[in-house]
């Protein structure tokens, strides 16, 4: 038996990966402890798993307005990247790096996630055996597969053309974030560390091994990637975990999906649901032009539209997508890498709605793969959304490409492949 710290932080998206693989190292014999905010100790212990708090603490489930105000100030197209760096994680270093280093004490691996910076300090500090991950794709930063910038998406158009056109808006981006990261400096060199690469570039990366945790249908290698990176598929988890949360879908739900045609799906994923504003009442007026049947997911009571569902629609807080997904005709979901690992896996074709962060790079590759199209969210409203479905729908050439690409994902099992390297490092 090994114990095996993961470190991660951020949404069920960024979450739920880590508790598939831990789940599957629990699974082997290991002791696998997620290194994480307090908010999801109800979450993780459960499981069997254990949870080593790291702060900073995130607003609970409790204080709704508290966790709409945080999602609100980081979602933003343009200044939600800086914001989450500068408010919600490069503040908290030194205590990210205290309470991380105590996580890994008589540890024999550790396992991180890109945004607490503080792992790989950790790593070079202690000398543990140190594997790295990624959740999607756009983390990379390749000159070769340029991820769109949620800032400002039409720069990808540009970057695309040409690695060296993205080197060259790349080394700007850089010579602009490096400052933001001084006080990760200011921690290594405390430490006596050399100063290193950037954290949010090559920093990230260990040198043993990189794990992947998304499906090749999404992007392959790059000329500059690590040479070491492993890509797994999807580390699929989809439990909200949630008191009075039912095993399996709610009867409800059931009821309603055995009553007619499979149903268009709108949800926004574990976040934005938060700031949805007019997303599902102008989804229920868009299902509604089409003719077709519709499940909303509203994350929380107050995104149910006030004025009452028509006859073939319904609202639920929460289903796991696993369940429910496949049973849908379509999806509209906010790109999220979780929920976009779902509804591939699903076979259902999507439209996808970005909102902020690796959504837009995400809701390109799905695009790219044939199955499923893209509306940015300023232009989400009732008539774009029903023009988007129609298109999507009337078009047998979505329906049969997502099919494909659901097998091809369902064919990976992300938890094991990740496990299985890991045990390799342990062994090596």
């Amino acid at each position: 038996m090994k114990k095996i710290v993961i470190s991660t932080f951020g949404s069920f998206g960024d979450v739920h990966p880590y508790i598939a693989v831990a789940l599957e190292l629990k699974k082997r014999g290991h002791r696998p402890v997620i290194a994480t905010t307090e908010l999801y100790r109800e979450k993780v212990e459960p499981l069997g798993l254990e949870l080593h708090r790291v702060r900073p603490d995130m607003p609970s489930y409790d204080e709704p307005e508290k966790v709409s105000a945080m999602i609100e100030s980081v979602v933003n197209t343009r200044t939600g990247p800086e914001t989450l760096l500068k408010d919600f994680i490069l503040p908290y270093q030194r205590e990210m790096y205290e309470d991380l280093r105590t996580a890994v004490e008589g540890a024999d691996l550790l396992l991180t996630h890109p945004l607490p910076f503080v792992g790989p300090v950790v790593a070079e500090v202690t000398g543990i055996a140190w594997v790295s991950s990624v959740l999607a794709p756009g983390s990379f930063l390749s000159n070769y597969d340029p991820p769109v910038p949620p800032q400002f998406p039409p720069l990808h158009k540009l970057t695309a053309r040409s690695p060296a056109v993205s080197r060259a808006v790349m080394w700007l981006a850089r010579k602009k974030l490096d400052p933001m990261f001084e006080s990760v400096y200011r921690l290594r060199a405390e430490l006596g560390l050399p100063r290193g690469e950037s954290p949010l570039i090559g920093g990230q990366h260990s040198p043993t091994r990189v794990l992947a945790l998304y499906s090749r249908v999404l992007g392959g290698p790059q000329p500059d990637w690590p040479p070491n990176v492993l890509i797994t598929g999807f580390c699929f988890f989809d439990r909200r975990d949630r008191p009075g949360d039912p095993a399996r879908l709610p009867r409800e739900m059931e009821g309603f999906l055995e009553a007619g045609e499979p149903p268009v799906v709108f949800t926004l994923g574990s976040s934005a649901f938060w700031v949805a504003k007019d997303f599902y009442r102008d989804s229920v007026q868009a299902a509604r032009e089409l003719g077709v049947r519709a499940l909303l997911l509203i994350g929380d009571e107050r995104n149910r539209p006030a004025e009452g569902l028509p006859d073939g629609m319904a609202a639920f807080e929460y289903a796991p997508f696993g369940e429910l997904l496949p049973r849908a005709r379509c999806v509209v979901h906010s790109g999220g890498v979780g929920t976009t690992g779902q509804a591939l896996r699903s076979g259902r074709p999507a439209v996808v709605v970005p909102h902020a962060f690796d959504q837009f790079d995400n809701a390109e590759r799905v695009a790219r793969t044939g199955a499923g199209r893209v509306l940015a969210r300023p232009k989400y409203n009732a008539k774009t959304a029903a023009r988007e479905l129609r298109a999507l729908l009337a078009d047998a050439s979505y329906t049969s490409r997502a099919a494909e690409v659901g097998r091809e994902v369902r064919a990976e099992n992300g938890a094991a492949s990740a496990a299985d390297a890991i045990e390799e490092v342990l062994r090596g």
